[in-house]
């Protein structure tokens, strides 16, 4: 998947709603836990490095998604269970400033932007999706929970010969940690992960696909960046809510 444009991506990236230094930003941010500055003092500024990583052709798109996906968030519910008081904090929260719509708002163009989506592929990229969604019907056959569906999944990385590091279960997600023999596979011309992240993890999305149809929710393999593990996680698939992915008029809105 080549990825956005690396000026909009910037461009996108610089409108990151910068927190004011006033006493609605400090009472603001407390009804969020911290995350608000959490976001603002350590998660942007590594943002803006990587796009500008990107941008002069030093890491893939799945290295900026990686921390995207990775932002500090304040949680709204416990798997499909709402939390109240959660809610009402973050009900305040925009209602005492602005900027905390503004940042679900600019969070949702962010991730659109870099999100993998079938449109967004190549001929190529999309045999490897299909593919993986056509092998999923063989592969996760029967397999109805997610420590069924890890089982199988582990047997598959070991079959194109993928390391199992390291396997933890906790709160009902089953998780794995391995080493991609892949990795440095055309790296001196496409980038480090290029074949490991841009191309076989298109029928880990064929695998994502056909498994989010059945109520579990696959995580597939991410890049770690200052290590050469990855990692993935199995679970129940469920309405999980947390800003800024969850708007605040969302919550306003919702049961």
């Amino acid at each position: 998947m080549a990825g956005p444009n690396p000026d909009e991506l910037l461009a996108v990236v610089d409108r990151f709603p910068t927190p004011p230094e006033s006493d609605r930003f400090d009472r603001a941010d407390e009804l969020l836990d911290g995350t608000y500055s959490a976001m603002a003092d350590s998660w942007y500024p590594e943002l803006q490095r990587r796009a500008a990583a990107y941008a002069d052709g030093d890491v893939l798109r799945e290295s900026v998604l990686e921390h995207v996906e990775s932002v500090p968030s304040f949680r709204l519910s416990e798997g499909a269970t709402p939390l109240p008081r959660s809610r009402e904090a973050l009900a305040r929260a925009a209602a005492t400033l602005d900027s905390v719509s503004e940042v679900s708002a600019w969070y949702a163009d962010l991730w659109t932007m870099l999100a993998d989506t079938r449109d967004g592929l190549s001929l190529f990229e999309r045999v490897l999706h299909d593919f993986g969604y056509a092998a999923a019907h063989v592969l996760f056959l029967g397999a109805s929970s997610p420590e069924q569906v890890v089982r199988r999944l582990r047997w598959a990385y070991r079959a194109v010969g993928v390391r199992i590091d390291e396997t933890a279960s906790e709160a009902g997600t089953e998780r794995t940690a391995f080493t991609c023999p892949y990795r440095d596979l055309a790296a001196g011309s496409r980038g480090q992960r290029w074949v490991c992240h841009e191309k076989l993890d298109r029928v880990d999305d064929g695998y994502v696909t056909y498994l989010r149809e059945g109520g579990i929710d696959y995580q597939r393999p991410r890049g770690c960046p200052d290590s050469e593990r990855c990692y993935s996680s199995v679970a129940r698939d469920g309405p999980r809510q947390w800003w800024p992915k969850t708007s605040p008029a969302t919550v306003e809105s919702g049961p």
